[in-house]
């Protein structure tokens, strides 16, 4: 990955963060001196007339209202929240599936409380039936993700960007988890 497509962490005016971006838009930003610095990542941004160091976290030099952010409900999420483990026999696989707790032709709705993920022999087992019906239960109660900063930031931290964790509210225990 080139300098310039590196993450960088926009904050808000009062230091909540907003975004992510790439260091090219970070520089747009503030060649026109709608954000300043914050956190350098140690390398060089150069160009014909300018060089100066590339930034790991910018602020903006105004406030940007926007609604709170939601976490979308993807494949991706879900496995995230079950830490990619079956919710009815615990094991942990890279194949695992979507499966409703209530069934979806049983009036069971396609939410967050109602989606989980298992391995494939346990969503075979369960097939269309309900829990009781299956004789199965489950580990953890599913239940819809914060979208805080710290969970919607931390995979980035976890990636290697360690120094926006004092930005994100994160300790350094939980950012190397």
């Amino acid at each position: 990955m080139s300098v310039v497509d590196a993450n960088v962490l926009v904050l808000n005016l009062d230091y909540q963060p907003l975004n992510v971006c790439n260091v090219r838009r970070a520089v747009v930003l503030l060649t026109k001196e709608k954000a300043t610095v914050i956190e350098q990542n140690g390398h060089i941004v150069t160009s014909e007339r300018w060089s100066f160091p590339s930034p790991s976290v910018i602020r903006l030099a105004y406030h940007i209202k926007r609604p709170r952010p939601v976490v979308k409900m993807t494949r991706k999420e879900v496995l995230a929240r079950d830490d990619h483990a079956c919710q009815y026999c615990g094991k942990r696989a890279h194949d695992l599936t979507l499966d409703h707790v209530m069934p979806r032709h049983r009036g069971g709705q396609h939410v967050w409380e109602n989606v989980v993920a298992a391995c494939k022999t346990c969503n075979h087992r369960k097939g269309g039936r309900t829990l009781a019906e299956a004789r199965m239960t489950l580990l953890r109660q599913p239940v819809r993700p914060p979208a805080t900063p710290a969970y919607l930031y931390a995979p980035y931290v976890r990636a290697g960007e360690r120094t926006w964790s004092k930005f994100l509210g994160l300790d350094e225990t939980a950012a190397a988890s």
